[in-house]
């Protein structure tokens, strides 16, 4: 792999590609010398190259982390089919599949292995890989690992740390939207250096890059007047919420064009019936929240539309990038409506706590003692912090050095003889026939299943508890038991106790304030996008440091004798005085709940929590009834009427 003949064989070989893309052979051949690396490429610019060609001549496994399903399945398809041994551990496995892989892994039969970062959860995984030879531990959508990232994920900074653990013998770090600020934070935390990160330009001269002004009631007609004018093509239509990719899909196919929805409500067979489907249509349109298409191998898609505005820019980057990678043209048309704006806020604000919430978390946190374990489900529930905050402000506390995260576990284990425990005991002989004969007298019998409380039984044995969970999972992968894990706990030390908590609460209470007004301001950068006066794929090259050095000639403005596409205003909306007396009733009634302005404005505007959940109050007529005002006007009268009390 050292000359360009072995490289060259080896992507003819297996790929079918005749010379790399730029950026490839320098990420690669950084690997093979042994060094970490980063690899910052537009979509469909080729990073997953990066670690599969690697991962055919490294001596161990490939871990390859991605938190998206569809990317697995399809990667791993491909890679089969090209004679590749590849596997994924996801939710969706059988507990005999699972087996089946991790007995694969073990016997060195694979090349590569694909995991969702939050399997790093799973203490019988960790326990396992810290046994495997890993060669590459390849991190794709690694921006989620940066605070300044667009989609920050607490699970990716425990990546680097078991990276560490697993004696990983070089890092990948991958993603396709990564600024400059963002692309150090990922090198620092993977201790990647400088030399050893590769960035290509962002631009696409095949992509044809549009925004439409629309008026909401106008928007299906307009969406499907273009799809009707232009040639068939494999097309995905962004949306926001399920419910409108169920809609559009249906007015779509009423029209008779073949159009499906995708979206995480619908079972995981439909979904990969759908994919499949999309993957060899010539024709097919599915209508899709943002979570489709990342990751399908599907190099002809003719056309996006954002039926919805996206995210952020580096959600629209993305998302466009899935369009023409076979190098035709392509058209990637955004349907501008500023209405759009109340619900992409609504789900902002919403994942801000109240500064009231964020104190009793720490006042519960900081009561245990030095070595604690809790259920992030447990902490969501009872503090009213959606669950992916709850981690992000655990995070926080460990960033500050006031908590150290430990290695999850399960609060409970259960197992199921396949073969008797006679059998069982007959197929070892000395301490290990003894410790299992102990073991198994540590469970206690309920109807079909046999309960072990593993720290009990650790205790009892004079082993480690790591001993137990890995003599049942062995019994579990050869089939002679039938193990089951539940109730993940996250374990904590406390390295320090803060000397003023209430000053703490307000610091991560205004930390997430930030977050919040970043979260929004990417929010403006799109609309800012839409109706920028100038170039517009130039002005989007240059929000990933790469600007143009002339206008592409291919987007709206350059389209229109370089004018800005001018935007109707956000619609006015007035607020209906009567709601508010209707809230005072039912406020009365769940004080516990929605006591607080703050909850009125989030239960009023649609926004969910936690405990409306549990108290069935997102069901109730008065939820939502101000969704179509925006949040800080709602939330600008509940301050005047609480001056007015």
């Amino acid at each position: 792999m050292t000359d360009d003949v072995s490289l060259t064989d080896l992507l003819q070989h297996y790929f079918g590609f005749e010379q790399f893309r730029p950026g490839q052979r320098e990420v690669i051949e950084n690997l093979h010398a042994g060094h970490s690396a980063a690899a910052v490429f537009p979509t469909g610019g080729g990073k997953s190259l990066c670690y599969q060609l690697p991962a055919l001549v490294l001596p161990g496994v490939t871990l390859v982390v991605s938190p998206l399903i569809a990317l697995m399945k399809d990667q791993i398809d491909a890679l089969v089919a090209r004679g590749i041994a590849a596997q994924r551990l996801d939710s969706t496995l059988s507990a005999e599949a699972y087996r089946e892989v991790m007995q694969s892994v073990r016997n060195g039969e694979l090349r590569l292995l694909y995991v969702a970062p939050e399997r790093f959860n799973n203490e019988r995984f960790r326990h396992a890989m810290m046994q495997i030879r890993v060669s590459l531990f390849a991190v794709d959508e690694a921006h989620c690992i940066s605070e300044w990232g667009h989609n920050f994920r607490p699970d990716y900074l425990k990546l680097a740390e078991f990276a560490k653990l697993c004696r990983a013998e070089r890092v990948l770090a991958l993603t396709a939207t990564a600024t400059t600020r963002v692309l150090d934070d990922v090198c620092r935390v993977f201790d990647i250096a400088p030399e050893c990160a590769t960035r290509t330009g962002f631009y696409r001269p095949n992509l044809t890059l549009l925004t439409h002004p629309v008026e909401a009631a106008q928007r299906d007609a307009v969406l499907l007047g273009q799809m009707q004018q232009r040639p068939a093509g494999p097309t995905i239509v962004y949306v926001t919420l399920q419910r409108t990719a169920e809609a559009v899909a249906d007015r779509l196919a009423a029209a008779g064009l073949p159009a499906s929805p995708y979206h995480a409500g619908l079972s995981a067979d439909r979904r990969a019936a759908v994919q499949d489907w999309f993957i060899q249509s010539d024709d097919g349109i599915v209508v899709a929240t943002i979570a489709f298409g990342m990751g399908v191998d599907k190099a002809n898609i003719r056309y996006i539309y954002h039926y919805n505005l996206p995210k952020s820019l580096e959600n629209y980057a993305q998302e466009i990038g899935r369009a023409g990678r076979d190098g035709n043209p392509s058209i990637c048309q955004m349907l501008v409506c500023l209405d759009d704006m109340n619900v992409l806020e609504n789900f902002v604000y919403g994942d801000t706590p109240t500064l009231p919430a964020i104190q009793s978390l720490l006042a519960e946190l900081f009561a245990f003692d030095d070595v604690f374990d809790v259920s992030y489900y447990e902490l969501s529930a009872q503090h009213d912090i959606r669950i992916l905050v709850v981690r992000t402000l655990l995070t926080y506390l460990e960033l500050d050095g006031f908590l150290e995260g430990g290695t999850p576990f399960y609060a409970g284990y259960q197992f199921k003889p396949i073969l008797s425990s006679k059998q069982i005991l007959d197929q070892f002989e000395g301490d290990r026939q003894t410790f299992l004969a102990n073991l198994f007298r540590q469970a206690r019998k309920a109807r079909t299943w046999l309960h072990i409380d593993v720290d009990q039984a650790a205790l009892a044995l004079g082993a480690t508890r790591d001993r137990v969970v890995g003599a049942l999972d062995y019994l579990g992968e050869r089939q002679m038991l039938e193990v089951k894990a539940q109730g993940v706990r996250h374990r904590y030390r406390r390295l320090q106790t803060p000397h003023d908590p209430v000053r703490l609460a307000e610091s991560l209470h205004q930390r997430m304030r930030d977050r919040e007004a970043g979260e929004i301001a990417r929010l403006h950068e799109v609309v800012n996008l839409a109706g920028n006066d100038g170039c517009q794929v130039s002005a989007l090259s240059a929000h990933f440091d790469r600007a143009l050095d002339a206008p592409c000639g291919h987007c709206s403005w350059c389209q229109n004798g370089q004018s800005p596409v001018l935007l109707p205003p956000r619609a006015r909306q007035r607020m209906d005085e009567a709601i508010w007396h209707q809230l005072v009733s039912l406020t009365a009634d769940h004080a516990a709940i929605l006591s607080e302005p703050y909850a009125q404005v989030r239960f009023l505007c649609g926004v969910t929590s936690p405990k409306l959940t549990r108290a069935k109050l997102s069901s109730h007529p008065l939820f939502g009834a101000l969704a179509h005002v925006p949040f800080q006007e709602v939330r600008s009268r509940a301050d005047q009427i609480g001056e007015n009390q």
